[in-house]
Order: structure tokens, then C-alpha cells, then sequence
């Protein structure tokens, strides 16, 4: 998928959920899935985009929080748990 088909896609999914285009942070969201799937296992890149997206959705913390919380998590995880 190129960054365009990306970007429409983005748009396309955010106006289908009723959701404004510009609150997505694509590269963040990239960024934490990348480092689950990296530290943690491939299939915990979805699930925690999901659940850092959850976080911010029921209003405890904002999606750059979340994120970072989840990115440091999956560091930690590299860390201190047995592979």
C-alpha cells in the first residue's frame, strides 16, 4: 500500500466511523505497532493500536499518551520478560 492509498484509506475508514481525518496521527499509530511487533510479538501490533485507540476514546488519556505508555511497555517487555 503506498502512503497515498494509506492516507485515502485513513480518510475513507474516519468519515465511516464518523471520525475527523486530522485527529488520526498515522505515524504515532505506525510507531506503537511497530515497536509491539518488534518487542512483544506481530500480532500485538493490532491489539495495541486498538487499545491504545480505546484508551483515548473512553477519555483517560490522549492518544499520544497512550501510545507512549504502550511504547514503553513493549521496551520494557524486550527487557524483563523471558522470550
Amino acid at each position: 500500500m503506498t502512503t497515498s492509498q494509506l492516507d485515502a484509506w485513513v480518510t475513507a475508514l474516519s468519515e465511516e466511523l464518523e471520525l475527523d481525518p486530522v485527529d488520526v496521527d498515522v505515524q504515532l499509530l505506525l510507531d506503537v505497532a511497530r515497536d509491539a511487533a518488534h518487542s512483544v510479538t506481530r500480532p500485538a501490533a493490532p491489539l495495541t493500536t486498538f487499545l491504545v485507540g480505546y484508551a483515548a476514546g473512553r477519555g483517560g488519556m490522549t492518544t499520544a499518551q497512550a501510545s507512549a505508555t504502550a511504547t514503553a511497555l513493549a521496551r520494557r517487555w524486550t527487557e524483563e520478560m523471558p522470550g
